[in-house]
C-alpha cells in the first residue's frame, strides 16, 4: 500500500509556519508562465513583481493571503523568522488577489544566504475587515499570531517555493 506524505510537512511549512490543516480551497500562484508548486525552485530575479494568485470560491467569500520567509536571514539561523513579504485581505473568491486590499506591499525574495522557503498561506475570512494595521516591522512576523488576532482559524490552502541567491553574473 503506497503512502504519501504532504509536501507542506516535508518542507516543514506545517510545523514552523502553520499548524496541520485540511485544504478546502484551491489557490493558483504564477510568476509569469511559471506555476508555483510545493518545493519548486525559482530564481529571485523571476519573482521581483507580485505573482498572479487566483483563488477558488464564490464572490461572496473573502480571503486573506500571507506570504512569508521562515528562513530569514539564514536557514541555519532564522533569527528574523518569519519575514513578511506580502499581506492582502478582503480578496473575493473566484478572483485574483489584485481584487483585495494590500496591507503589506509585495517585496520579492532576496535570500542573502542559503536556500529559503517562500510560503503563501490562504485564510478564509468570516467577514470583511474594515481596517488591518500593517506590522511595525517585516521581521519576526508570525502567521499563526496574525491568524489568531483576526480570528482567521486554520489556513484553507498553502503553497511554497524555494529560492537562493543568484550569482551576480547569472541574473536575468
Amino acid at each position: 500500500m503506497a503512502c504519501s506524505v504532504d509536501p507542506l510537512v516535508v518542507g516543514r511549512v506545517i510545523g514552523e509556519v502553520v499548524d496541520m490543516f485540511m485544504p478546502t480551497a484551491s489557490m493558483s500562484v504564477n510568476y509569469g508562465s511559471k506555476h508555483v508548486s510545493n518545493g519548486c525552485e525559482l530564481k529571485p530575479s523571476l519573482t521581483t513583481v507580485p505573482p498572479s494568485v487566483h483563488i477558488s470560491g464564490r464572490p461572496t467569500d473573502l480571503f486573506t493571503l500571507v506570504m512569508t520567509d521562515p528562513d530569514a536571514p539564514s536557514p541555519s539561523d532564522p533569527t528574523m523568522r518569519e519575514w513578511v513579504h506580502w499581506v492582502v485581505v478582503n480578496v473575493p473568491g473566484g478572483t485574483d488577489v489584485s481584487q483585495g486590499e494590500v496591507v503589506v506591499p509585495y517585496m520579492g525574495p532576496r535570500p542573502p544566504v542559503g536556500i529559503h522557503r517562500y510560503v503563501f498561506v490562504l485564510f478564509h475570512q468570516k467577514s470583511p475587515f474594515p481596517a488591518v494595521a500593517p506590522p511595525e516591522s517585516r521581521a519576526n512576523f508570525c502567521t499563526r499570531a496574525f491568524a489568531a488576532l483576526y480570528q482567521l482559524g486554520l489556513p484553507v490552502s498553502a503553497v511554497y517555493f524555494n529560492a537562493q541567491k543568484e550569482p551576480a553574473n547569472k541574473r536575468r
